[in-house]
Formats: structure tokens, sequence, C-alpha cells
């Protein structure tokens, strides 16, 4: 009876301590520091000032798995204000570490601020970058890896390897990971791959303006996932990759082993740039042939982006979405002509003057809302929890792609000429892809909706970086009524104030 009794109180303090052990579980924490300084880099050959993040550019990778905590301590050693967004990663709750100039003041040089989030319910490619001015142009680029967690299934075999290729224009030229190759050059591999074995290649587009065509010699890419959305995976010679996208693509190494070029040249321009990165077998023997892969054809410009997403349950969800009516439609197009530039805003037709875009965390209530979202330069004001439908109208002669902070949307329409309301009778409601970006094409609309579930302040942009930097960009303000921890974080102490914030109250913080 005695052991009986000694028995169960073992079990007893072990379910105990199982049960205070889970009571105190938390998802793991990475942790960087990151010294932010002026260097020397030659992205087309030439000597140049950049900014290096660590002596690197591209910047270090952050390679960190599904709901991990991720702490990155910026010191500032430039001689100017400098401020890092994480392009795709939606800040649960938390708009406050997003890195934007309407949600963030920037890191004034010879300080440092440290971000503090959680890549919360996220797989997928995505990649960090500066929002201040135009220092995009300058470096400070770096990709950001998201894994999935061990016991999740990812639809397709673990591969032998990855890796991250960050591309883009440099502004009159192409780079792949700071460099840009040529035919001939004796530079030492990207990537080295074995005989049989199939590779990972993360593939991003972090330029300024330019789409780029991507392709392998020899070789075929098997998309599995874009923008943290696994794909149907179909096979293609060639995939486009419109500025501020990302992309992972399937590798097997089944040719003769020696060393083939990566190429990525430039799309929908009236001169073709072009970069080139060797990939090397190993053991190996020969270099690359001078044949390089044709690019695709010039009109054919809508084969790669409207991809179809796996038609199963998502793997990760972090909540129920329903394909409901649209509960405001927010036209957005360009408006502003100046004689001596091209200003560029997003606006909906009214083209009412904003009073400043950090005010919402600041003046209490925001302002009363219609059934559709109120419109001005500068921020909109979306009911928390709405679905809404926007459209994205390019009038222009070129590409152009936007993002969506916050948030993912899906993709559900894309068609020349302009929008109108029957046009949604073609949408695609069952299958389209959920991402954080969409490029739109010259002449054409763009349909994209998405569930305004995410409280915060939230830019919407122009990922055209000139385009951003001249205006075409606005905010969307995102407020839950409950006014409560649940749904949005305080205010970090840590964060500084500026501009006509600056001498005013922190909010108070919410409690429960």
């Amino acid at each position: 009876m005695e052991s009986v009794r000694r028995s169960s109180a073992v079990v007893a303090a072990l379910l105990l301590l199982v049960c205070v052990s889970m009571v105190r579980a938390e998802d793991p924490y990475l942790f960087f520091d990151w010294n932010v300084t002026y260097g020397t880099i030659s992205p087309l050959g030439v000597p140049q000032q950049g900014i290096l993040i660590n002596g690197q550019f591209p910047g270090p990778k952050i390679n960190c798995t599904s709901n991990n905590n991720i702490v990155v301590n910026v010191f500032n050693n430039l001689d100017e204000p400098f401020l890092l967004t994480w392009n795709g990663i939606q800040q649960r709750k938390n708009s406050w570490q997003d890195g934007t100039p309407g949600t963030m003041c920037p890191i004034m040089p010879g300080t440092n601020f440290t971000y503090r989030f959680q890549v919360k319910d996220q797989i997928g490619s995505y990649y960090y970058f500066p929002t201040t001015g135009l220092h995009k142009a300058s470096g400070a680029i770096g990709a950001l890896q998201v894994h999935s967690r061990l016991l999740i299934p990812v639809p397709f075999d673990e591969p032998a390897d990855e890796f991250a290729v960050l591309m883009g224009d440099w502004p009159d030229g192409i780079q792949i990971n700071g460099k840009s190759g040529k035919v001939g050059d004796n530079d030492q591999p990207l990537v080295t791959m074995e005989a049989g074995k199939t590779y990972r290649y993360r593939v991003c587009n972090v330029g300024l303006k330019t789409s780029l065509n991507f392709r392998i010699q020899g070789h075929t890419l098997k998309l599995v996932e874009l923008e943290g959305s696994h794909t149907v995976q179909n096979v293609y010679d060639s995939l486009d990759v419109h500025v501020g996208q990302c992309m992972s693509v399937l590798v097997t190494a089944n040719q003769e082993p020696k060393d083939y070029y990566m190429v990525a040249s430039s799309r929908f321009t009236r001169n073709r740039l072009l970069a080139l990165a060797t990939i090397r077998y190993a053991n190996g023997k020969g270099p690359a042939s001078t044949d390089l892969p044709a690019p695709p054809a010039r009109d054919r410009c809508r084969h790669c982006l409207v991809y179809q997403p796996v038609p199963v349950i998502p793997l990760e969800p972090h909540g129920q979405r329903r394909q409901t009516q649209p509960s405001g439609i927010l036209p957005l197009r360009k408006y502003q002509h100046h004689p001596h530039y091209q200003a560029r805003q997003l606006q909906g037709p009214s083209g009412r003057q904003g009073q400043g875009v950090q005010v919402r965390h600041h003046q209490g209530r925001a302002r009363s809302r219609s059934k559709a979202p109120g419109v001005n330069k500068r921020y909109i004001n979306g009911t928390f929890r709405n679905f809404v439908e926007i459209i994205l109208e390019n009038p222009e002669k070129t590409i152009q792609t936007y993002h969506l902070d916050g948030y993912s949307f899906f993709a559900v329409g894309m068609e020349p000429g302009k929008w109108s309301p029957d046009k949604r009778k073609n949408y695609n409601l069952v299958d389209a892809v959920s991402r954080y970006s969409i490029q739109v094409y010259p002449g054409s609309w763009t349909a994209i909706m998405t569930t305004l579930d995410n409280a915060g302040m939230w830019n919407l942009r122009s990922e055209m970086w000139e385009n951003a930097y001249l205006g075409q960009q606005l905010y969307v303000s995102v407020l839950s009524p409950a006014r409560s921890l649940r749904d949005e974080y305080n205010l970090p102490d840590n964060t500084p104030l500026c501009g006509i914030i600056k001498d005013l109250p922190k909010p108070p913080p919410y409690s429960i």
C-alpha cells in the first residue's frame, strides 16, 4: 500500500513538472549584433562606397524557424539616420518593429536600436533592406529564411542544401549576391553541387526598379514556394522575378559534372542587362559553356507569377479565412505631375490631405469610419477584421510592383485594361496564391483581397524605390476596438520618438 502511495506521489510530481514546463514554454530566441558601416563594394566590378552590415555585402543571413523570436541589435555607425524593414514578415500585433518611416523613427548616427519580433506562423523566403532615403541603392540588404517546424510536413523531400540568391539592378547593371560576373570570369563559384543531389535556391529580386529573369544553364527549375506559400510544383526553364518578390526552386544536379552559369537578365527594358554567377559540380571538370540560355520572349510576361498554390489546407494557418463579399474597395492610382519631376502618390478619388502617419497611436480614437475606408494621401483607416478588396491600376508603360506590410493577400484577378465591377466574375476565389507583393502590368489592373486581422499601422507601397521615395506609398491604420494586448502589443519602452510626436506622451499601455 505504501509503495502505491509513493508511486502516485511520483506520478503527481512528474505531472506537475510537465504542466509547469508547458506554462513556461516559449519559442526559441535568436540573437544578432549588427554593426552598420560604410565600406568599399564592387557590385559591377568598380569599387564604390556602400553600406555594410558586419563588414558584409550582402549582409548576414538570418536562418530561423517558424515562430522563432528574433532579436537584432543594430548599431548605426553611419553619419546619417538608418532604418531596416523585414520585407514580408507580418509582425503580428507588432507594427512597432516593422521598420518603415511611418511606424518607426530612424536609428540616429552613433546610436543603436534593438528589434524584437516573432516570425509568427510563417515559412518561406524573405529579405531585409533599409528604408531611409535611397539607402537601398547602397547595400545593407540580406536574406531572411524561415523554415517549417520539424513536425510540420513539407510537400517536397528535404534538399541536400539551400542557397540564397539576392539579385537586383544596381542601378545600370545587374548584380547577384553583390557581384556581376561575365562570361569567362575566373571568379570563385557562387555554389557547389554534388551530382545526383537536389538543392533549394531561394531567389529574391532586391533591386530598385527592374524585373529580372532567372535561369540556370542546362537545368530546370521546379517552383515549390512563393512568398511564404507552397505552390503546385511546376517545372520551368526560367522564371520572372519582379522587384520585391521571392521564391524557392528545386534544382537537381543531373548534368555533366562541370561548371554552369546562373543567369539574371533584365525584363521589359530597351537594353538588356545581364549578370552571371558560376555553379560548380564537386569534382567536375571543364568550364561553363559560353552559349548562354536564351531569355523568354519579350511578350511572354504573364507566364510565371500567377502561380497556383498547393490545393490543400495551409500547413501553418494563423486564422480561418473566409471568402466573402468585400466590405470596401480602395482604388489606387498615380495622380500628380510636377513640372520638374513626376511625383507619385497612391490615393483614392477624394484626395483629402492627411495629418501624418504616426497620429493613430498618439491621438486616442481614430477617425470615424464609413462603410468603405476613408482615403487620403498619407493614410487610410481600415476596420479591424474586415475583408477588403484593393484594385491596383497601372496606366503607365512600365511594369509596377506593390507590397503590403503586415499581411499576406490573395491575388484574385489580373487583366489588361481598366477595372470595372463586372470583372469580379473572372476572379479566382478558389485557389488564389497567398503572397505579400504583386506586379501590375502596363495598361492593366490587378485585384487583391485580404482580411485586416493584424492591428497596427501598415505600409502599402510601390516596390519601385524611386516611386516610393517620391511618395507612392500610404499607410493603412487598423485599430482594434478592444484596445487589448490580445490584438496589439504595447509601444516598446526603447522606441525613440521623432517628428510631430517627439514631445508627446507615449500612449497608455494596454493591461489586458
